[in-house]
């Protein structure tokens, strides 16, 4: 077998074995309707809680497993100094610390968008999904304005699940890391969830 139809078996292989990780984690963190039910009949009677989180967003958009792909844009889009119109899926991991090495908590999973013709700003729309942890199996989901130049980016964080069932809240972003040679970056995440 020749070495690139070994890569490709690989890559297959690695992603069959991700896909059903995944299917695995979110069948153990899926809830029956009638268990659901019994949660929000306890609603009125539950303290809403306070949860902190911080972990590290790896955008790879370059090299040989990018983590963010552009499926969509403009015909204009790259004439645009702002990318505008450029739309890309993320499956970017979250990790504990900023160095590619450290532990994977989850992934942040969805689109964002160039949404800017006058700055470099970001339309995002993408699910934390923890992996590991006390959150394993649960997710924020976050959609909002992220002017990507910005030193903080504040974003609002609109619903959960799991642990995070009816979360509101606000995500806040510092770019840790950016090399401009390949486009990867490393973000700071700050999150403060209010859940039951």
């Amino acid at each position: 077998m020749g070495k690139q139809k070994q890569l490709l078996l690989l890559r297959l292989i690695l992603s069959y074995s991700t896909i059903i990780s995944l299917l695995l984690a979110s069948a153990v963190a899926q809830k029956e309707p009638k268990e659901v039910e019994k949660w929000f009949k306890k609603l009125p009677h539950t303290k809403e809680k306070v949860t902190k989180l911080h972990f590290y967003f790896h955008d790879v958009v370059s090299g040989k497993n990018p983590t963010s792909v552009p499926v969509g844009r403009a015909n204009s889009t790259f004439t645009s100094p702002t990318y505008f119109g450029l739309v890309s899926m993320i499956d970017n991991p979250l990790t504990t610390g900023p160095g590619p090495k450290s532990k994977v908590m989850g992934r942040a999973q969805g689109i964002t968008g160039y949404a800017s013709s006058e700055e470099l700003c970001l339309l995002m729309t993408l699910n934390f999904v923890f992996t590991s942890g006390k959150y394993n199996g649960s997710t924020i989901s976050v959609v909002g304005y992220n002017p990507i130049n910005h030193m903080y980016r504040e974003m609002p964080i609109v619903g959960g699940s799991g642990v995070f069932r009816l979360a509101r809240g606000i995500a806040t972003a510092e770019t840790a890391k950016f090399n401009a040679r390949s486009g990867n970056a490393v973000v700071e995440y700050n999150v403060m969830v209010l859940h039951y």
